[in-house]
């Protein structure tokens, strides 16, 4: 990919059921294979509320997927009505590697909604074994269904 490519599409940071690559598939977004990387967010804790969303925590990190992806396809992504009201914010995230890189996440205020169905989060689970994160991780993420 170019680089006027990259400016066109920023870099964004997954972290909910769109870390799965079935659920990217079901949205119109397939990165090319070898373009999606692993990266933590510190001073965020993930919540289901009913959907996956980050809520500030100074003790806290949360895993996900960086992807290049179009402002078309973002709008058109988080217009939907099923998605809520989701808000985009600049993050800085930790590559694997180790490495800082700016991106781009999607936030929800937290609503006070029911917990998410365990279907939902068995999908961010599967997501997350998909990309390798930590296991310590999954086990959080596990801990979603328990609301």
């Amino acid at each position: 990919m170019t680089n006027a490519m990259n400016r066109c599409n920023p870099l964004v940071f997954f972290y909910g059921s769109f870390i799965n690559l079935d659920v990217l598939g079901e949205v119109g977004i397939s990165p090319e294979p070898g373009a999606i990387e692993t990266g933590s967010l510190t001073g965020f804790d993930i919540v289901a509320d009913p959907l996956a969303s980050l809520v500030p925590s100074d003790d806290s990190v949360v895993w996900g997927i960086l992807v290049r992806v179009g402002h078309t396809k973002l709008d058109e992504l988080y217009g939907q009505p099923w998605v809520g009201s989701y808000l985009p914010e600049a993050v800085l995230v930790r590559r694997r590697g180790g490495a800082f890189v700016p991106a781009m996440t999607y936030i929800s205020p937290v609503s006070g909604k029911p917990a998410a169905a365990g279907d939902y989060i068995g999908r961010i689970v599967d997501g997350a074994k998909q990309a390798g994160f930590p296991a310590w991780y999954i086990a959080r993420l596990e801990q979603l269904r328990e609301g």
